[in-house]
């Protein structure tokens, strides 16, 4: 246990020493009046049973005044219990990667809903999002603040579900429209350490922790292209299986386009399988927790982080005597009364 404010209690004992000194030093009154035979009124037992009984409630007052005294002084210098922690890091990256296309203005707010879904099952794992449409903006980078993440997540679904406001900016920039490749790049290019072979150090000072872990991309689109893209979906997938990035497509379109090796849907299901990623239809009940499965299959070793020191205030057993002693002494205080 460790004092905040240790100095508190060498003024608590000095204020306490000035109190005993000013009461020793204190006067007697003069004003007594002297009885005769009054040595037989003492020496009654009666008497020396209440003396005694008197004294020792005093000598108990003093006592829990004192505890008292020491456990509010203690309670104020604000004990502290330290610890350090070294918490646990899941190694695995995941960006949301959102088609707001006109062609999926019908189902937008529903791939949002499953974002959330998504959000909320992952644990420990980095969440960023990025939404394109001729061109790619990021909505949020990767962060493990969860509460942070939901905020944003529930504001983009709004947006989407009213289709107005500042959300779309920065996604028409581009030529042509629902770019699903050059989207596709670019949220691959949203993991810190795509495109460079530097990254932050561990806490051990071994490998740099960015380079170790697992890289996911969840894009939603119905890969309905309109305009020449800079990247093709094909590149964009063979860029992300060489930075090792695993391609999960949701696809709410899919059944509109039929099953054919030219039609959209098999397209993207063949460049996301090519990244070792997953395909899924948006009303298949499998889509999330297959999404999740797939994700959770990366995972290699998790690893610590920093140690990190914890301080938690322990102010219960400082108080709880002070409680004792002072509810101690009101009862002696009624005794004491002539």
């Amino acid at each position: 246990m460790e004092l905040t404010y240790w100095w508190i209690l060498p003024l608590a004992v000095a204020a306490a020493a000035i109190g005993v000194l000013l009461h020793l030093r204190r006067r007697r009154p003069h004003h007594a009046r002297l009885i005769a035979h009054g040595d037989r009124l003492t020496d009654l037992p009666e008497y020396q049973r209440a003396l005694r009984n008197h004294r020792t409630r005093l000598a108990l007052a003093v006592v829990m005044g004192a505890v008292f005294l020491a456990a509010t002084a203690t309670a104020a210098a604000r004990p502290i219990h330290r610890t350090v922690e070294q918490p646990e890091v899941r190694n695995r990256d995941i960006v949301l990667c959102l088609d707001v296309s006109g062609s999926m203005t019908s189902t937008d707010a529903a791939i949002a809903t499953v974002f959330q879904r998504l959000a909320k099952e992952f644990d420990g794992e980095r969440i960023g999002m990025v939404i394109f449409d001729s061109s790619s903006v990021q909505l949020f980078p990767l962060t493990d603040d969860y509460d942070y993440a939901a905020e944003q997540l529930t504001q983009a679904k709004e947006a989407l579900e009213s289709g107005a406001g500042s959300f779309f900016d920065g996604t028409w920039n581009g030529e042509g429209s629902s770019l699903i490749g050059d989207g596709l790049a670019s949220c691959v290019q949203s993991f810190p350490d795509t495109g460079t072979d530097t990254g932050t150090p561990d806490a051990t000072g071994g490998a740099p922790q960015d380079t170790k872990r697992s890289r996911s991309v969840v894009l939603a689109t119905d890969n309905f292209l309109s305009g020449e893209p800079v990247v093709t979906l094909d590149e964009a997938a063979r860029m992300a299986a060489a930075k090792n990035v695993k391609v999960h497509a949701l696809n709410p379109g899919d059944m509109d386009y039929g099953a054919q090796a030219d039609q959209p849907g098999a397209q993207l299901r063949a460049a996301t399988e090519h990244t070792g990623g997953s395909y899924f239809t948006l009303d298949s009940p499998e889509s999330v927790p297959g999404i999740v499965q797939k994700v959770q299959e990366t995972e290699t070793n998790s690893y610590r982080a920093a140690p990190q020191s914890v301080i938690a205030d322990s102010p219960a057993w400082p108080l709880s005597i002070a409680l004792i002693a002072g509810t101690g002494m009101l009862v002696l205080g009624r005794r004491l009364e002539p």
